[in-house]
């Protein structure tokens, strides 16, 4: 089987198995301009065409003004008009940690923060559009290290669900690549020629989630098994699908 094939077959199974898209969904496709969210794109584009379910897409790739990296929303518009994909481009930011601690007794990090209002954007503007449902690129190592942060420095075992009903809105986070390795998507990236981002974060690459990446490269060094232990552990608590 080749890695197309491996990757396309993986993701339906996501979709079947957690249930992810119902009939008449409209999802909006949160496109940051990684690998991960633009292969989401593409698959759920393919996957738009076939018969049952139906549902729509659009895209949505917002902007951060007080973060200094840069994506080129030139060729995020191409690659969302070669799939038929309507794009919305929006730009935001967020309070500096200075103005953050002036108000607060603790200063949230920059990558809270940005999240955060990256969040706030999608919510408003699904639901401006109608939506039903909001797509995320979160791949199974994404899942595995917020479980791993989660279970380190908050206490609790617990991560991302592959399906979460939110409780205030009409919406549902999906994420359908839930099933599938970091490695093979980068792979399928460098494969069909994705463009990278102009700048990365300056914050990518300080944070706990980096942490909890090194940890887990550690554990599957131990044993290579550990991401299928972690994932059963997951299913078997019901952490994975939220209602």
């Amino acid at each position: 089987m080749t890695l197309d094939e491996r990757l396309w077959k993986t993701f339906n199974k996501a979709l079947g198995q957690y249930q992810l898209i119902d009939e008449g969904d409209h999802i909006l496709v949160g496109l940051s301009g990684g690998k991960d969210s633009l292969c989401l794109l593409e698959f759920l584009a393919r996957r738009s065409h076939i018969l049952k379910p139906r549902f729509t897409l659009q895209a949505l790739h917002v902007r951060m003004d007080n973060i200094h990296y840069e994506t080129d929303t030139t060729y995020l518009q191409s690659f969302c008009d070669q799939l038929g994909v309507p794009l919305h481009i929006v730009t935001t930011s967020f309070p500096s940690a200075a103005n953050e601690s002036q108000q607060h007794t603790h200063a949230k990090p920059p990558c809270f923060l940005c999240s955060w209002q990256r969040r706030k954007q999608l919510f408003n503007i699904a639901q401006e559009l109608g939506c039903t449902k909001i797509a995320l690129g979160h791949h199974q190592d994404d899942i595995i290290h917020t479980a791993l942060m989660n279970l380190t420095f908050q206490g609790q075992f617990s991560t991302m669900p592959a399906r979460l009903t939110m409780r205030k809105m009409p919406l549902t986070i999906i994420r359908p690549l839930c099933l599938c390795h970091e490695a093979d998507i980068r792979a399928y990236a460098e494969a069909h020629q994705y463009e990278k981002q102009l700048k990365q974060c300056p914050y990518e690459h300080d944070t706990n989630r980096t942490t909890a990446a090194n940890l887990f490269a550690t554990m599957e060094h131990l044993n290579p098994e550990a991401r299928y232990s972690i994932w059963h552990a997951l299913e078997t608590d019901d952490k994975l699908t939220e209602y």
